[in-house]
């Protein structure tokens, strides 16, 4: 993984059964920062220039919990911005993080992401390889080491949005069908948040809807450094009953 320049570097590649995954650190000299990105094939995944949506994700999908001692799951762990903000917040007692390519796990773990620093030696955290959706369609849940384990809440960033899934495996759990599956690994009262880089989808709110009564979406919106304009991302938000 040498240097090809001062303005760019390939820190990690790897074939996996969805694509080809990379990470790469380059320069960005008119903003004169590091911006660091994930590829699947020729597909840009993720940018550390956009983070506001993974941020608001966890901040959104917390701040609709009351109590203390709070156990989380991220599903899908990127570049880090949804877990690490889950982890600013006092109450979480413990976060499980689901993550079925074990490279995006090394990365962390061999602190090659210098803005996630300390997310996966903080000892409230447990990261896993397994595939989300396998672990919630089973018969165990998400916990691999605790069979039918609840949680207060569920944050999914994985796929690009309902209707554009990474994989077509993936389309079934944003169902009705598939969201209670979900729903019966939340305690009373938690609540399922999930990202998507496209507008709000009344198809997707209806099936939101019919599993969770009460139910938002919010659309984050965002300075775009490389077009001088905004853009813009949905967090999904579905809440049961206490």
């Amino acid at each position: 993984m040498p240097a090809v320049s001062a303005r760019f570097e390939e820190l990690a590649w790897r074939p996996t059964p969805i694509g080809e995954i990379s990470l790469r650190r380059r320069r960005d000299p008119r903003l004169d920062l590091d911006v660091y990105e994930v590829k699947l094939d020729d597909e840009f995944l993720m940018s550390s220039l956009f983070t506001a949506g993974e941020i608001e994700l966890a901040r959104l999908g917390l701040a609709s919990l009351a109590g203390d001692h709070l156990d989380v799951v991220v599903g899908g762990l990127g570049l880090g911005y949804t877990a690490r903000t889950a982890l600013a917040d006092d109450r979480v007692a413990s976060l499980l993080v689901v993550e079925a390519i074990e490279d995006v796990i090394d990365w962390h773990r061999r602190d090659l992401l210098p803005f996630a620093a300390g997310l996966a030696t903080d000892p409230r955290t447990r990261l896993v390889r397994a595939d989300f959706f396998a672990r919630v369609a089973g018969p165990d849940g998400l916990d691999p080491d605790d069979a039918g384990r609840r949680f207060h809440a569920v944050l999914l960033d994985v796929d690009h949005s309902p209707r554009h899934p990474l994989h077509p495996s993936h389309a079934a759990f944003y169902r009705p069908d598939g969201l209670r599956r979900l729903a019966r690994l939340l305690h009373p009262g938690g609540v399922f948040a999930l990202w998507s880089d496209d507008p709000p989808d009344p198809d997707f709110e209806a099936d939101l809807a019919a599993v969770f009564p009460t139910h938002h979406s919010h659309v984050v919106r965002f300075a775009n450094p490389l077009t001088g304009g905004a853009s813009a991302n949905t967090v999904y938000l579905g809440k049961l009953p206490d």
